[in-house]
């Protein structure tokens, strides 16, 4: 009796230790997780990011631009931009498409860009009109649209010369994708496929068509050589006759870069966010020349003199210089460069601009409460820029 309780008990003292070793670690690990607080993700880094994506075998690199305030936690949806870049920066390294076009406006202006903005790159030997091109340009935008919340009710398309004709491949394949379009120096007659041109009389119509009333906004410049201006005129009466919702700008006097001066419009992000799928059909279509300066004119001597002198920055590091010269103004750099002023009226000034444009540059004089010139505001496409007159040398 007494051997048959003795094996009772060791097994049960067997049973008991094998729980403990069992839940005792158990227990442990639980306490030690509850005292450690638990792990955050890392922020998200913001602004131009690579990236990679792989298709049919081949791994490209492209970037992607997220605005500073872009969270990974909070639940927004973003708008998003896919923007296709021009002939000179194609490449496989992935970075060139960023230095010129949509990518420059919004490192001059991020605070007029709140966008997710997609930029793949085109190798060298290729043209976005490619079908495999135009797979990857999708495939990238739906890729970043996923892991950066993209909102597919405001999703936009912008391309500006071989990116523009690429933009309207991607118009006319995909178009209840877009909320609204903008084109700089594209078209639909491929420079690199003249024989496009006997297509004339249909091919404008059958993209109008496809396009429907997907907002468009298109520009160009009315000197440019290189993709004609009449590309965008084509469109433009295609978009009008089929009732579509249009707007062409023609810079006039600029060449083919017309897209520095169209993404630095501050009304462009503000008109895109506007923009929303489903779209109300709107029927509207305005064309509108833009002067590439405005119109001068002349003021008299006294005038021009109580503008002329000497001004420093405010730091007092740097002295520029305002002289008359007969009845033009001219300013002198503090390295001795000297450029002439245009007078658009009695206090603001601007500098002539070539055809390519790239940078407006404009003076506006201040006077203090007694009407004396005071300093002037020098400003640009990317800043701008406060200079204050000093006051003339004593006489003896």
């Amino acid at each position: 009796m007494m051997v048959g309780n003795m094996s009772r008990w060791l097994r049960i003292s067997a049973t008991a230790v094998a729980l403990a070793c069992t839940t005792w670690p158990a227990i442990a690990l639980g306490a030690a997780s509850k005292s450690q607080p638990p792990r955050l993700q890392p922020p998200q880094d913001t602004g131009f990011l690579n990236r990679r994506i792989a298709l049919n075998g081949i791994t490209y690199r492209f970037q992607v631009y997220l605005p500073e305030d872009w969270r990974r936690d909070d639940g927004r949806l973003w708008p998003i931009i896919l923007f296709l870049h021009g002939r000179g920066e194609r490449g496989s390294e992935g970075m060139w498409q960023t230095q010129v076009g949509l990518p420059e406006a919004v490192r001059n202006h991020p605070d007029r860009w709140p966008f997710v903005i997609v930029m793949p790159q085109c190798p060298q030997s290729a043209h976005w009109t490619d079908p495999a091109m135009l797979d990857l340009a999708m495939a990238a935008l739906d890729q970043e649209s996923a892991e950066f919340h993209g909102d597919p009710a405001r999703t936009y398309l912008s391309g500006l010369s071989l990116g523009g004709y690429g933009a309207w491949e991607l118009a006319r394949l995909h178009p209840r994708k877009w909320a609204a379009i903008a084109i700089a120096a594209g078209g639909v007659f491929w420079s690199y496929e003249p024989d496009r041109w006997q297509q004339v009389s249909a091919l404008p119509l059958e993209y109008a068509r496809a396009v429907g009333h997907t907002p468009v906004w298109l520009f160009h410049g009315s000197l440019d050589t290189a993709v004609a201006p009449r590309q965008s005129e084509l469109m433009y009466d295609a978009l009008k006759s089929s009732n579509g919702d249009v707007r062409l700008w023609i810079y006039q006097g600029l060449a083919h870069d017309c897209w520095t001066r169209a993404y630095d419009e501050p009304d462009l992000p503000a008109w895109l966010l506007a923009q929303r799928i489903p779209t109300h059909p709107e029927v509207l279509a305005e064309r509108l020349v833009v002067p590439l300066r405005p119109p001068t004119i002349k003021l008299n001597t006294p005038q021009l003199d109580s503008l002329a002198g000497q001004y420093r920055e405010p730091n007092g590091h740097a002295i520029e210089t305002i002289l008359r010269q007969g009845d033009q103004l001219f300013q002198r750099s503090p390295s001795g460069d000297v450029v002439g002023l245009e007078a658009e009226s009695a206090d603001t000034f601007f500098r002539p601009v070539d055809a390519t444009g790239a940078h407006n540059v404009q003076l506006t004089f201040e006077r203090d409460a007694a009407g004396r010139i005071a300093g002037y505001v020098l400003r640009d496409n990317r800043h701008e820029e406060h200079w204050i007159k000093l006051p003339p040398p004593a006489t003896k």
